[in-house]
């Protein structure tokens, strides 16, 4: 079962990218309790992803928190893909990047709503069935899966 995870507030663009590659991930509501994220961390078997190095003084952190340093992006990306084997295409863009809900085809309604403009032939339309949102395979997923097929050929675990 691939892991899932909980970001706290401080590491947003992580999440969505976990996110973008197919991972359940949660990100923190500003201002929840260290103890209530890691409470929830246990409750749902999510693996608690903090850049706070006092989350480790906690008793309850031990084995569910792995705190991160303050780095970039892409070598945050390294050292999460590297200690938890992720694999950062084969799940790519099935999770909605805004609610983590899992994305579906997208039936006539999201259809509708998307713009002219995107909808192409043998190109797939999905859509979030809570919020609503309608993803396309536009610059913006260009941009995120060129990113994603780089960690994936760079932190490759063998």
């Amino acid at each position: 079962m691939p892991p899932r995870f909980l970001c706290d507030e401080m590491l947003g663009h992580l999440c969505l990218y976990l996110r973008a590659a197919g991972y359940d991930t949660l990100l923190a509501e500003r201002g929840t309790p260290d103890a209530a994220l890691l409470r929830q961390s246990h409750n749902e078997e999510r693996i608690f992803l903090s850049q706070d190095a006092r989350i480790a003084e906690h008793k309850a952190a031990e084995g569910i928190a792995f705190i991160l340093p303050h780095v970039s992006l892409n070598q945050l990306a390294g050292l999460v893909g590297k200690r938890f084997r992720l694999d950062w295409m084969t799940r790519a863009f099935t999770r909605c990047l805004v609610d983590n809900t899992r994305l579906v085809a997208a039936d006539e309604t999201a259809r509708l709503r998307a713009p002219k403009d995107v909808l192409r032939s043998g190109e797939p339309l999905l859509s979030c069935p809570v919020c609503g949102r309608v993803y396309w395979r536009g610059s913006h997923y260009r941009r995120m899966s060129e990113r994603l097929h780089a960690w994936q050929a760079e932190f490759r675990v063998s």
